[in-house]
């Protein structure tokens, strides 16, 4: 297999600590915290099939000036397999998410809750639990929806008629328990059209590709099913802090739809940023403009626990989108910002 060049900043940074955290029904999480202890707190909650490193690129731009908290959501990186099923659910994820939030937020303090895809999803079904709300400052949410997601998804040719088969093929599509297979040049085109943009280049959809492809199978389809009926709009409705939307414009699975109805919903919407070019992975295709929203957000919402920028690391600090490496294993089983900027109010 052919390794192809990886963005520096696509590789994740050594975590300052690592926790292991009981959910509810005690399954055990996966937490990293980097970046500085004393400064404000940024939460972050990847999506489906992917595990802490997809927010490399994103904590590279924040660890000088925030602690930043990752963690793998169950059944991903290196949490721990559910027991069975029934634990696969929106309930969990909220589950999940408190406590996350009961570990690495002190209680009479809060944090930015950023979630991508399922992320995204984690956010609003755990919006209105007294371990989320009241350590939620604001929220970012990526490239998600609330509901209706398999209705949505433009996987399919919208030429593929009537409506129903398209619904029935990305079902199939979607919960599929077939092993992706070896990362290769058909599984890389057609994971690039399903999740990336037009513009994304091959180094960042490689990252993308290995992670999808480390992600178990079972896992995989287990989520999708929970997917395929998800509807968390109740939870999107309890979402009282300041919440920024952001979304690709060539976003297949959760299309700009689905955030014009978040924007619709929020009590306290903060804007809609929609990046053109960029596919459904915006924090690997964009992460400076992510970052910088996530930041915008931070700074309006968290007080300063500490002064952190005449410390902070150029080690950090220096690796950008434009630097890459060739790595053949520097990349766990996983996986140029273009400045152009939409911004809808």
């Amino acid at each position: 297999m052919s390794r192809r060049p990886i963005p520096a900043d696509c590789l994740q940074p050594a975590p300052a600590e690592e926790l292991a955290v009981r959910s509810a029904d005690g399954t055990r999480l996966h937490v990293e915290v980097h970046g500085r202890p004393g400064a404000p707190t940024v939460v972050l909650a990847h999506g489906w099939t992917c595990t802490t490193h997809f927010w490399a690129p994103v904590i590279h731009r924040l660890a000088d000036r925030y602690r930043v908290v990752a963690y793998d959501q169950r059944g991903h990186g290196r949490s721990e397999l559910p027991s069975s099923r029934a634990r696969y659910s929106t309930r969990a994820l909220a589950e999940d998410l408190a406590a996350v939030l009961t570990r690495v937020v002190p209680e009479g303090e809060r944090a930015v809750l950023v979630g991508h895809s399922m992320g995204g999803m984690t956010i609003m079904a755990g919006a209105a639990r007294p371990e989320v709300a009241e350590r939620t400052a604001a929220a970012v949410l990526i490239s998600t929806g609330p509901s209706d997601l398999v209705a949505e998804v433009r996987i399919v040719p919208d030429a593929v008629r009537p409506a129903g088969l398209r619904r029935f093929l990305h079902r199939q599509v979607l919960r599929s328990r077939l092993p992706l297979g070896p990362v290769g040049p058909v599984s890389r085109a057609g994971l690039k059209y399903a999740i990336m943009g037009t513009r994304a280049p091959a180094e960042r959809t490689e990252v993308a590709v290995r992670m999808a492809h480390a992600c178990p199978t079972g896992v995989r389809a287990d989520w999708a099913r929970v997917l395929d009926r998800l509807d968390v709009r109740p939870g999107l409705g309890r979402l009282t802090a300041p919440t920024a939307v952001v979304v690709g414009a060539e976003d297949r699975l959760t299309p700009p739809v689905h955030a014009h109805r978040m924007v619709a919903a929020l009590a306290d919407p903060q804007g809609l940023l929609l990046l053109p070019g960029v596919g459904h992975m915006a924090p690997l295709e964009r992460p400076a403009e992510v970052a910088a929203e996530i930041d915008r957000m931070a700074t309006a919402h968290l007080p300063a626990r500490r002064t952190t920028a005449d410390s902070a690391d150029p080690a950090v600090t220096a690796v950008t989108a434009d630097s890459a490496v060739t790595t053949g294993s520097d990349l766990p089983a996983a996986v140029t910002a273009d400045p152009e900027r939409t911004a809808v109010a």
